[in-house]
């Protein structure tokens, strides 16, 4: 099951960790250096909860920010 938001279709993103080697500057050193670069995911934060759609009752996955915001209505 993919791991998307019901209500806005929010989904996972791809981004970058660096790995970096060095003091820096403001510590006294000559700077970080990045060494490394891994590819990782940055999911949304799902929750799977009771909402009503059309006066119905159902189990959904919807990210905080959707329901933070009013979008969806809770059973």
């Amino acid at each position: 099951m993919a791991r998307i938001c019901e209500v806005c279709g929010k989904s996972a993103i791809s981004g970058r960790k660096y790995k970096r080697r060095g003091m820096a500057v403001r510590k006294g050193g000559a700077g970080q250096k990045i060494v490394g670069k891994t590819f990782r995911r940055f999911s949304p934060n799902l929750q799977k909860i009771r909402i009503v759609v059309n006066g119905t009752k159902r189990k959904a996955d919807v990210c905080v920010e959707c329901i933070k915001s009013g979008k969806i209505k809770k059973a």
